[in-house]
């Protein structure tokens, strides 16, 4: 295989990218030219602070710039009914009292589409522009060993993915305990403030540590019960209900505290149970990953990532 044009992280400032962006720069990991930080513009502000503290004092002095793509804001989007909405997997209570997850499409828009317009402009060939056979980025995403499964070829040939932490054999663990070592220990999970897939223990550290944004996404919660406002507007609302909260019950109601009946109903057998509950409680171990979400559906076929 021909050499790539150029080498560039993935980055979504959590531990595993934090990680690969920390050993590149101390020379472990040669080679890195570039990383990109795919930003939904609805992201925690410990997200925000650590992407300029690493940019600070691990990148910059490497010389690796961090390029910040975007394809909009994330919850303005929802909320505008003149904007198309990749819409969120929120919880869906039916009228007739089933349960169900609306479509995940938000991983598409809002993180894999920017980075591979960004990748294209990196190479030269900006869509829609031809780019000819051979010529690619080679892309490294911070998989590591305990989530091997995740690890997939990707499905564009300007895009040849690397996972480095494989390939050191590095577990999440090993991540954490390097990042201590140099300060970076308070590494915060990467993902939209009003993710549904977040767990209990999310959900209350908003709560008890950030009103400000709790307050932000318990107003959003309240304003997409009825779904994309986009269809909404224009005469298609949901027929349900949707909610942040797996409990589908308002945000500022739900059981973030304990686990309710209904939530402990048709579990069966121990190692069940403690799989559900850490589920509910902690959510994804690394909030949301472009390349390998943790939860959910995959992005669905028809929709449109190759520009």
């Amino acid at each position: 295989m021909s050499a790539p044009q150029l080498r560039s992280l993935s980055l979504g400032a959590g531990v595993q990218s934090t990680c690969l962006l920390l050993l590149a720069a101390e020379g472990h990991l040669p080679g890195l030219d570039v990383a990109i930080f795919a930003d939904t513009g609805w992201e925690p502000r410990s997200v925000y602070a650590h992407l300029d503290r690493i940019e600070r004092e691990i990148a910059e002095p490497a010389g690796i710039p961090i390029l910040r793509v975007s394809s909009g804001n994330i919850r303005d989007d929802a909320l505008d009914p003149s904007k198309r909405f990749a819409s969120m997997p929120l919880h869906i209570l039916n009228p007739q009292g089933t349960e169900g997850l609306s479509r995940r499409q938000c991983t598409g828009q809002y993180k894999i589409r920017p980075i591979k317009e960004q990748a294209r402009r990196l190479l030269g060939y900006p869509h829609p522009l031809r780019i000819p056979a051979g010529v690619f980025v080679e892309q490294w995403i911070g998989i590591s060993v305990d989530e091997v499964h995740r690890a997939k070829d990707a499905d564009v040939a300007y895009m040849k993915n690397r996972f480095p932490l494989l390939e050191l054999g590095f577990s999440r663990a090993d991540c954490l305990r390097l990042l201590r070592s140099r300060g970076f220990g308070e590494t915060p999970k990467s993902a939209c403030l009003g993710c549904p897939y977040h767990g209990n223990s999310q959900w209350r550290q908003l709560r008890d540590g950030s009103p400000e944004e709790w307050q932000d996404v318990v107003e959003f919660d309240h304003a997409i019960r009825k779904g994309n406002a986009r269809a909404t507007a224009q005469g298609t609302p949901l027929l349900g209900q949707a909610y942040l909260h797996r409990s589908r019950r308002p945000l500022d109601q739900a059981p973030i505290d304990r686990v309710t009946a209904h939530e402990w109903s048709g579990r069966q057998g121990d190692i069940f149970d403690a799989i559900a509950d850490a589920e509910l409680e902690n959510g994804d171990a690394d909030g949301c990953s472009p390349w390998a979400c943790r939860s959910g559906s995959p992005v669905p076929d028809g929709f449109d990532l190759t520009a």
